[in-house]
């Protein structure tokens, strides 16, 4: 989805994790080019050792609308986690992935190699703020955590529930 506000471009990509695939949301998530606008450099583990990958993502930081209107370009995940046996909602977050314009203060943190060539992840768990703020606000929102999920399926899911609970009854 992406829509227009009075001063950003908002795109906002909806992600589902099944329970057998739960390792796909525990510390980062697929992001695809047409999802974000942080160009930055990747880390890629090879059989010859640690590589840098360039990785460039297709949005721009800033759409240019008029002459004189810039308008920033903001990306978010909303991500769903649920049981495939009987689709029960474990988790629900809303993810907010930094403007490519930030790749100067967060660098490589944010990128993770994809599985394949020009494929990325987003490091959420390496940069879970906004770090820019005068007071860094969470990076994620967790919007919903079932708190009565079987004990494994919790521990995977433990910095969601760090947030959550930091969150209060929100």
């Amino acid at each position: 989805m992406f829509f227009e506000v009075k001063d950003a471009f908002i795109h906002i990509d909806l992600k589902t994790v099944q329970t057998r695939n739960i390792g796909d949301i525990t510390r980062s998530i697929f992001v695809g080019e047409n999802q974000n606008s942080y160009k930055g450099v990747m880390n890629v583990n090879t059989r010859q050792g640690v590589i840098q990958r360039d990785y460039i993502p297709a949005l721009p930081t800033f759409y240019n609308k008029g002459k004189d209107s810039e308008k920033i370009c903001l990306s978010y995940f909303i991500t769903i986690v649920y049981e495939d046996e009987n689709l029960n909602i474990l988790d629900i977050n809303l993810i907010c992935m930094p403007n490519g314009q930030l790749e100067n203060h967060y660098g490589s943190r944010v990128l993770q190699a994809g599985k394949n060539p020009g494929k990325t992840r987003f490091r959420f768990t390496e940069i879970p703020t906004f770090e820019l703020l005068e007071v860094p606000k969470s990076r994620v929102k967790v919007i919903y955590f079932d708190k009565n999920m079987d004990d494994d399926l919790k521990n995977r899911l433990s910095f969601y529930e760090g947030i959550f609970d930091a969150q209060g009854d929100s």
